[in-house]
């Protein structure tokens, strides 16, 4: 199946992301039997993406969507998500808006000894392709390559 490109898809639906208070964080479409179009929304706000965001969202991309026709013609689902509390870091805006605050690292080959660990981010330089972090008073830089995932610390109480 023909599809339109996500960069386009995105474009398209950013004023509708906009106007519900909202981002879009990745874009996913599936085909197949029920080919779907996924739209994952972020947010700032206390309490993250809830369920009346994402409909909102939905009813509101719904026109949209019918306009753009991503699909030329072909049915498809659309749904719209939360990309979850343990998403991985994707954008410069993942990134900067975590900056000062506990992250989990994973890397592809061991970096002092570990693969896995918790660490303060504490700087972001795209440029480079780098990051700066301190794990337990000990501060370093990684770049972006290393890294297999990194995403929010999730701590419980």
């Amino acid at each position: 199946m023909k599809v339109k490109t996500t960069e386009e898809i995105e474009k398209a639906l950013a004023p509708v992301a906009e106007a519900c208070g909202v981002e879009i964080y990745e874009i996913v479409f599936k085909q197949g039997k029920n080919s779907s179009l996924t739209v994952f929304l972020d947010t700032d706000r206390e309490g993250g993406i809830d369920l009346d965001t994402c409909e909102k969202f939905h009813n509101a991309a719904d026109p949209v969507l019918d306009e753009l026709d991503p699909t030329f013609g072909q049915p498809y689902t659309l749904n719209v998500s939360s990309p979850g509390i343990d998403r991985p870091f994707k954008k410069d805006s993942d990134f900067l808006r975590h900056i000062g605050k506990k992250v989990e690292i994973k890397l592809f080959a061991p970096v002092k000894g570990q693969k896995f660990f918790e660490a303060i981010l504490l700087e972001y330089n795209p440029q480079a392709g780098n990051i700066a972090v301190d794990r337990e008073g000990e501060i370093f830089k990684l770049n972006l390559s290393q890294i297999t995932k990194i995403s929010e610390a999730i701590e419980f109480d």
